[in-house]
């Protein structure tokens, strides 16, 4: 088989791992397989694209970029631009600023002014202000938020926004479920920082045992991933080898 042919291949399983991980539909990998590289590209437009630019993933990697040449200079900008045009995404990019420096309670509130009129049902808004409600210690209205979410959008497949959830519900002390969140959430994303947030969980409520069970499986391949995936990922492996550890 010619070079080229096996990296179309390869680069449509790949994709048809993210499918089955993020719960697309199986058309898709009729797609995939039946036309290599037309499948991937359209994979890649309709699906992959949108999801990666709205990541908090790649938002954090954007901030971490700007803050290490000018810290504090997308707060400074996001402000300026909110002064003179109070524009809802405007708005949001003061928001990202506020909750990228710690100000969460304060990002939750320009969150929330965002949803209304066409923006009243956005469900990446909506994600973005359960997070800030989440890191200001509103654990109950953030669970609130998600549950409407999921109420209104059954359909919706975000592993960040379960592990918000998972992590919401955690925090209210509803330990069972909790743990069927995250275990859910686990079986279908390769997530560090699902493992991390589970491990911490875990020990919290005195298991131990569990949580060093957890890392330890977490950690197997850490070794033989690319430099570039790892540095992604440390403070999220840094944490689970403190929780293998202990």
């Amino acid at each position: 088989m010619p070079i080229l042919g096996m990296i179309h291949i390869g680069v449509a399983l790949l994709f048809a791992v993210h499918a089955l991980r993020t719960g697309r539909e199986m058309y898709w990998l009729f797609i995939l397989f039946m036309f290599p590289l037309l499948g991937s590209i359209v994979y890649a437009v309709v699906v992959w694209l949108p999801e990666m630019r709205h990541s908090v993933g790649t938002r954090r990697v954007v901030r971490r970029v700007r803050e290490t040449l000018d810290p504090g200079r997308e707060l400074r900008q996001a402000q300026e631009d909110f002064d003179l045009a109070p524009t809802v995404q405007n708005r949001l990019r003061l928001a990202d600023a506020l909750a990228a420096t710690g100000s969460h309670a304060e990002a939750a509130q320009l969150y929330s002014e965002c949803l209304k009129g066409v923006y009243r049902d956005d469900a990446d808004i909506e994600l973005r202000y359960a997070r800030a409600l989440l890191e200001s210690d509103q654990a109950e209205k953030a669970r609130g938020v998600l549950e409407m979410l999921i109420a209104r959008e059954p359909a919706l497949r975000s592993p960040e926004g379960h592990l918000l959830y998972a992590r919401a519900v955690a925090a209210c002390g509803s330990r069972d479920q909790a743990k069927h969140e995250f275990d859910t959430l686990i079986g279908y994303s390769a997530s560090f920082e699902a493992r991390a947030r589970y491990a911490e969980a875990l020990a919290q409520w005195g298991e131990t045992d569990a949580a060093r069970a957890l890392a330890t499986e977490a950690l197997k391949h850490v070794n033989r991933m690319p430099k570039h995936a790892t540095e992604f990922n440390s403070p999220w492996i840094k944490a689970l080898r403190r929780y293998r550890d202990s």
